[in-house]
């Protein structure tokens, strides 16, 4: 299962020495940018404000041609089984992944064998003081490990998954230097963590590293089967919770998603990494800092369509090819190639 990371961690020298610098641009140009659209204190009618830009935006990452008109300005597809690279679209872009962070929780969480019907309290320390996220799970909800795992990976489930981590031997810190650990030995060199939700913008990864993440993740049944479950109920004290996936994909027909997982927050922009089978082929798609909710959806769909319509040749004649940003950014600087 390590043979696509180590494909991938084999690239240009040069363009990898050059991960970070590209990740500190893209962060210190969206930090310029938060004062965009904020209103006097002053002010006594609140004016529309406008939606925060996602590092891609600052980047100009979604200026990049494509030949599928995708809305999501990072976009990586490969076949699964033969390592055929169909689609690239700044792939080496370092950005934010929001909850796509949850599919790493999920996998340390499995490997690790731990009880899965021992009882977890949702604690103060697992409510978002970050992003203020609402959950239905409030502080005193006991469930399960499998049943929070459950929750954490189709429904996104941001105390569910502070909950594994901080539950989990030697508390958040060990995780997450579990994390980070995990990342490196399956050749995730541009990727790094710093809790286990997503909901902190230092998560970040390029698209070429979450496709090594989907493809090491697939092999675990557990995973396959709570991100891909379209529903799911649990008991919560005299009450029932109905909890749905956050991808409307895994109740289509028209799909065959073998494993998914969803993100979102401003800094990230909508996200989406998938395992599909599509006209026989297994493919894995990602696609990061796409423009709404629904394009990232719209974005696979535009993929599936293209590799179902006809042949798909090797990358090299592709009609999508590499695409890098070198291009003036906004303010009239410049990012490098990633």
């Amino acid at each position: 299962m390590l043979c696509l990371g180590t494909a991938f961690a084999a690239q240009d020298g040069k363009r990898e020495s050059r991960l970070d610098p590209a990740r500190q641009q893209i962060k210190s140009k969206w930090v310029k940018a938060q004062n965009f659209g904020k209103t006097s204190v002053k002010s006594k009618a609140r004016a529309p404000v406008p939606m925060k830009p996602s590092f891609g935006d600052v980047a100009g990452l979604h200026r990049a041609p494509d030949a599928l008109s995708l809305k999501s300005s990072v976009a990586f597809v490969i076949d699964q089984d033969t390592k055929e690279v169909l689609l690239h679209k700044n792939e080496l872009a370092v950005l934010p992944i929001a909850s796509i962070t949850k599919l790493m929780t999920g996998v340390l969480v499995s490997e690790a064998r731990l009880p899965m019907d021992d009882l977890i309290t949702i604690s103060q320390d697992d409510v978002d003081m970050e992003k203020g996220s609402r959950s239905r799970l409030t502080v005193g909800t006991a469930l399960s490990r499998g049943e929070l795992l459950h929750l954490a990976l189709m429904s996104s489930e941001n105390r569910a998954a502070h909950a594994l981590g901080r539950t989990f031997p030697g508390g958040i810190p060990h995780f997450v230097s579990l994390m980070n650990a995990k990342a490196a030995e399956l050749g995730m060199a541009a990727t790094s963590y710093v809790e286990p939700t997503g909901l902190s913008s230092k998560n970040q990864s390029s698209a070429k590293d979450l496709a090594t993440l989907v493809n090491y993740a697939y092999a675990d049944p557990t995973l396959r089967e709570y991100s891909t479950s379209p529903g799911h109920q649990v008991e919560v004290g005299r009450r029932t919770l109905q909890f749905n996936n956050t991808n409307r994909l895994v109740k289509n027909p028209a799909w065959d998603i073998g494993l998914q997982k969803t993100g979102y927050i401003s800094e990230a922009g909508q996200c989406l990494v998938m395992q599909a089978k599509v006209a026989g082929r297994k493919i894995i798609m990602v696609f990061l800092d796409s423009a709404g909710k629904l394009s990232r959806i719209g974005d696979a769909e535009r993929v599936r369509r293209w590799v179902e319509s006809a042949p798909v040749v090797s990358t090299r004649v592709s009609p999508l090819a590499a695409l890098e940003i070198t291009g003036p950014l906004p303010g009239g600087d410049a990012l490098g190639v990633f």
